[in-house]
């Protein structure tokens, strides 16, 4: 099992950037794939980017591509997303989650263990 807890969230003017940070516990981070989803209000959660075990895979969501980028590091046992020229409509609450896979795979859903969130606002 293995528990993730987020930071770096805040508020940013359009156009700027963000990096949040997902820690997890446990000795077996390198077991996982990782990914990081956004929940708006009022709009369902939409997958973001995900990221194989070591780091040699990635995918991104049409709306963030070439704007986001994930990364991870194993021997800190975190998974950042750094966000740039970002807009108001990424406003939302994002959530890093876990699941143990194959060596190579990145997945866009079914997720074994979330965190919590933070929350990140951009202003227009």
């Amino acid at each position: 099992q293995v528990q993730l807890v987020e930071s770096g969230g805040g508020l940013v003017q359009a156009g700027g950037s963000l990096r949040v940070s997902c820690a997890a516990s446990g000795r077996t981070f390198s077991s996982y794939a990782m990914g990081w989803f956004r929940h708006a209000p009022g709009k369902e959660r939409e997958f973001v980017a995900a990221i194989s075990r070591s780091g040699g895979s990635t995918r991104y969501a049409d709306a963030v591509k070439g704007r986001f980028t994930i990364s991870r590091d194993n021997a800190k046992n975190t998974v950042y997303l750094q966000m740039n020229s970002l807009k108001p409509e990424d406003t939302a609450v994002y959530s890093c989650a876990a699941r143990i896979t194959p060596p190579g795979v990145v997945y866009e859903s079914r997720y074994d263990y979330w965190g919590q969130g933070t929350q990140v606002t951009v202003s227009s």
